[in-house]
């Protein structure tokens, strides 16, 4: 009979429980990601690696930046090899200054990943906000913007980046600038573009008839419609930004010797591969080549869940 029938049997009263069943799209992008084991894996290795180099201090034997620690008589040692005071033994060997380089990796993987976190964070907002003003502002600002765009894209980056660090002089912090300038061009361009489909929208007219500012307008409302491009382009930039940081520090124009990156690590012992040494590049190689590949599975698998294209 019809007086039995419940709200919940019908569908008036279904909806509401179907609408509160519906995953989110973030959840959905999450689940998404978690379904590639390889990604997955990638993930691990990059959580693993941050944080063996953010407690570097507690797990490696030696301090590889405190001079005092060094003892040139334990230069260019083997792997397993005991150090002067036979208080502990050089797992991968030591460099030609008397490192230890399983602490001298962890150190430099740590100054690695604050030069791409840092640059690619920095380079990000940079980017954003300038590519957001471009696509909303238009006329002039549009065209301003977007021709320095061009220009910085149009060469080569490590060229670039020679060119400045030569005239700046070694550190890390002209390291992290060098690598903003080179980098906050891929952010605005992305931005822009996604900001100029957002700016078409319903929403955002409905925004301006209620007066609200401009940047207002941009910041709480079309930048989280552009985020998930956004979020793909930073991660592979971290990635990029350690490569090229490592290759400037490779030709002595990164880091100082006094604080190696695995760039400068390498470039320590690249000259020994030859005569037998090879342990003092082939780890800080690996330590890097894991690194990057790690951070590039991430970045991809991200490319591919957040891409519109391919929502099903």
């Amino acid at each position: 009979m019809s007086g039995t029938n419940t709200p919940a049997n019908t569908p008036t009263g279904t909806a509401p429980a179907a609408a509160l069943r519906q995953p989110s799209p973030w959840r959905a992008h999450v689940a998404d990601f978690m379904a590639s084991r390889l990604a997955l894996f990638g993930l691990v290795v990059a959580v693993v690696l941050i944080l063996a180099a953010l407690v570097a201090p507690w797990i490696t034997p030696q301090n590889p930046y405190d001079l005092q620690q060094l003892d040139v008589l334990d230069a260019r040692l083997p792997p397993g090899s005991a150090n002067g005071m036979d208080s502990f033994h050089y797992m991968l060997g030591t460099d030609g200054q008397g490192r230890d380089l399983y602490s001298a990796i962890l150190y430099g993987l740590r100054i690695s990943l604050l030069v791409g976190v840092g640059s690619a964070l920095i380079a990000g907002v940079v980017g954003t906000l300038l590519g957001l003003l471009a696509a909303y502002a238009g006329g002039k600002t549009d065209t301003i913007i977007m021709r320095v765009v061009d220009l910085i894209l149009s060469f080569p980056s490590i060229l670039v980046a020679m060119m400045i660090l030569a005239y700046l002089g070694k550190g890390v912090g002209n390291v992290v600038l060098t690598l903003v300038i080179l980098e906050w061009a891929y952010y605005a361009r992305t931005a822009r573009g996604q900001a100029l489909v957002e700016r078409r929208r319903e929403y955002v007219e409905a925004a301006r008839c209620l007066d609200i500012p401009n940047w207002r307008i941009m910041v709480r409302h079309i930048l989280p419609n552009c985020l998930p491009p956004l979020i793909v382009i930073g991660t592979l930039q971290i990635a990029r930004a350690i490569t090229l940081e490592a290759t400037l520090s490779f030709l002595g124009l990164g880091v100082p010797v006094t604080e190696p990156s695995l760039g400068l690590l390498i470039s320590n012992g690249y000259q020994f591969m030859l005569s037998g040494q090879y342990w003092i590049s082939f780890y800080p190689g690996i330590a890097l080549l894991v690194t990057i590949v790690a951070i590039n599975l991430v970045g991809d698998r991200l490319r591919d869940v957040l891409n519109p294209r391919n929502t099903r």
